[in-house]
């Protein structure tokens, strides 16, 4: 690929990094999963950029990549990821660190979002980050109204998790 492409898929992952760590830290336990993880989503949209057309929103088609990568390695408990050695310093991306310590006071919630499954997960996730209903279901692959339904019964469910 041109050394274009690369500065471009550089700057964006940088600009939009912390999504995949969130994405990461739904789908791990723990910290050098969640590394893992973050290395093999990197992989996946590095390899899948070539493809990026823009007709969508760069977060919306990394929503997609990252979710669908995070669902399909850790759809079986205990399956390590296969995972290819990516240098983040030849290509310049200054990662920040995740700070577990911060998050404590969002660490029930993450408990209670870890008991449902793949598909919600995501769905919580993106109802977390703001995202409207149309780009929920774009991302997907669902419609809208079966997104807002899904939401209401996911809450449901998180409020008897979290309220028994």
């Amino acid at each position: 690929m041109s050394s274009g492409i690369e500065k471009a898929f550089v700057q964006q992952l940088q600009e939009h990094q912390n999504l995949i760590h969130k994405i990461c830290r739904l789908y791990t336990s723990d910290e050098d999963a969640h590394k893992d993880l973050f290395q093999e989503i990197t992989i996946q949209l590095w390899k899948a950029y070539p493809q990026f057309r823009g007709d969508s929103k760069f977060t919306t088609w990394a929503y997609r990549v990252a979710l669908n990568t995070a669902i399909t390695l850790y759809r079986k408990k205990g399956r390590t990821p296969y995972t290819v050695e990516f240098d983040n310093k030849i290509h310049k991306i200054d990662q920040d660190d995740y700070n577990y310590e911060e998050e404590e006071h969002i660490k029930q919630l993450y408990s209670a979002v870890q008991q449902l499954n793949d598909i919600e997960k995501a769905l919580v996730f993106m109802y977390l980050e703001d995202k409207d209903y149309t780009e929920i279901a774009e991302t997907l692959g669902i419609s809208e109204v079966n997104a807002r339904v899904k939401m209401n019964r996911i809450k449901g469910k998180l409020k008897k998790i979290l309220n028994p």
